[in-house]
């Protein structure tokens, strides 16, 4: 069945870009589609912002299952109200945003949509932060990375509920999964997940080195304000609360 709102990302998976672009968001949501090719139920994951048009294309085909990767309004506004449309469960780590179904399990297999899906508890980036492992999405399988893991750029650690300590166990854990195509919800899909999680590790680690010289001018208690104009002094106004989390959860980590 073929929906030409939607754009095929791969094998098992199509998605559908929410029009809330932003500087957190880039080009917007990507709203994934979960479908065998011959089933007619399908899994929606993240169905994003309260916008009808948008629902509407996502609901075109039976829904089984939906899916929430984390607890951000972007990828949650609309699940109440896509819960009422379609009378499917909506299931997330934190059972806040669970309407209709139970909350996910770290390790838990679902089969729904004529796919099967494997749950990765991978916090970081928000402490509810889940990823799903599609195993026969193409040679490599898939996952479907939630903001752990961007399209394009690196992501925010939203302190103090994101944390860096989680966040490289996560990375660690999707690097062990090799070359699976990563489906993220924010930029454009990428071909070896462990070669993104060696880059987003290497670049955790340019990051500390950069405040442990920061602060060593600094000095040792130097508030994270003050790191953030030494260490992202480039970034655009717009995006200085993200860095200023960001090196809260860094400073966390070296000091803790």
């Amino acid at each position: 069945m073929t929906n030409p709102a939607l754009t095929r990302s791969s094998p098992l998976t199509e998605f559908r870009l929410a029009p809330n672009p932003g500087p957190m968001s880039l080009d917007g949501t990507n709203s994934y589609v979960l479908a065998a090719r011959t089933t007619a139920a399908a899994v929606v994951v993240d169905p994003g912002p309260l916008d009808q048009e948008h629902l509407e294309h996502l609901a075109a085909r039976q829904v089984e299952l939906v899916l929430i990767t984390h607890r951000h309004a972007d990828h949650t506004e609309a699940a109440a109200e896509f819960h009422r449309i379609t009378g499917a469960p909506v299931r997330a780590l934190d059972p806040a945003h669970c309407h209709g179904g139970a909350p996910l399990a770290d390790g838990e297999r679902i089969h729904a949509g004529g796919v099967d899906i494997t749950v990765l508890a991978t916090p970081g980036h928000t402490s509810d932060s889940v990823c799903f492992q599609l195993p026969d999405d193409g040679a490599a399988g898939s996952v479907l990375t939630g903001d752990t893991i961007l399209g394009r750029g690196t992501t925010i650690l939203d302190y103090p509920d994101g944390r860096l300590g989680p966040y490289l166990d996560s990375l660690r854990r999707l690097q062990a999964l090799g070359q699976a195509t990563v489906l993220p919800a924010h930029g454009p899909v990428l071909p070896d997940l462990a070669a993104v999680c060696t880059e987003y590790i290497d670049h955790r680690q340019q990051r500390l080195d950069q405040i442990r010289q920061a602060l060593q001018t600094l000095g040792a208690e130097a508030p994270a304000g003050d790191v953030v104009d030494v260490v992202y002094h480039d970034v655009d106004a717009s995006v200085r609360g993200a860095a200023l989390k960001s090196v809260e959860a860094q400073l966390d980590y070296l000091r803790s």
